[in-house]
């Protein structure tokens, strides 16, 4: 069987749907596995690092859908329209495509699966139970994106995040409000007290509020009805 490991041609896409040690872990399985040239580059990964683990490396997008049995893929197919090459019509019928296909947003690709005879599995929409945890794409992108939204928060602040103590005088840290505590906010938290900030974060569920204070930031609640409901549904009754 053969996994296909395309370049990602979404502008801004960095990312590649394998690593050299997933390639490892293919090759491990039987599998024979081919990688596009340049798919790993903006993620560090150089096509040598790939050729190293057992991957052949093709130059061309037709050569590397054209006899896979499997594609994986971070984002969804490219098609025409979108500035091309159509990575649908490069599929082989009955092909199995795994990725974040962004479904619901692209029905027209929904079609064109169907008419090329491609099973798509949407890694989105995987169920996040115990049991499928190591399938979870959207934990740990959630993860990296609450992690650098504070560096690029940063970034376009222009003074430290820190209190800064000179003999010229002291600078303050500065304060962050984290708007939303699900797994990007909670990381978000992590590095803002991480680089030194004076942290605050609220949520419309009461139950984070735990968790906020867990990371060494301060809970910020809008005390509406419907927030006060929450946290009296929430509360465990004294015997």
């Amino acid at each position: 069987m053969r996994v296909a490991i395309p370049k990602e041609r979404r502008p801004n896409e960095r990312r590649v749907a394998a690593s050299p040690e997933t390639v490892k872990k293919l090759k491990g399985l039987g599998l024979d596995v081919v990688v596009e040239s340049g798919a790993g580059a903006g993620a560090a990964f150089p096509d040598r690092a790939y050729a190293e683990a057992g991957a052949v490396i093709e130059a061309q997008p037709a050569a590397v859908f054209g006899d896979a049995d499997i594609v994986l893929k971070v984002q969804r197919p490219l098609g025409m329209a979108e500035g091309g090459p159509d990575e649908v019509h490069l599929l082989k019928p009955g092909a199995i495509l795994i990725g974040i296909l962004a479904p619901y947003g692209s029905a027209e690709m929904l079609k064109a699966y169907a008419k090329a005879k491609v099973t798509a599995i949407s890694m989105e929409l995987m169920p996040r139970i115990t049991r499928a945890q190591s399938m979870d794409v959207l934990s740990s992108q959630a993860n990296l994106a609450g992690y650098r939204a504070v560096l690029d928060a940063a970034a376009e602040f222009g003074r430290a995040f820190p209190m800064m103590m000179t003999a010229a005088g002291t600078v303050p840290p500065a304060r962050c409000l984290v708007m939303g505590v699900g797994v990007a906010g909670l990381q978000a938290i992590a590095t803002a007290r991480r680089l030194g900030a004076v942290v605050s974060a609220t949520d419309v569920r009461p139950a984070v509020k735990e968790q906020v204070k867990s990371l060494g930031a301060t809970f910020v609640a809008v005390e509406d009805d419907e927030f006060r409901q929450a946290e009296t549904a929430g509360a465990t009754p004294r015997k």
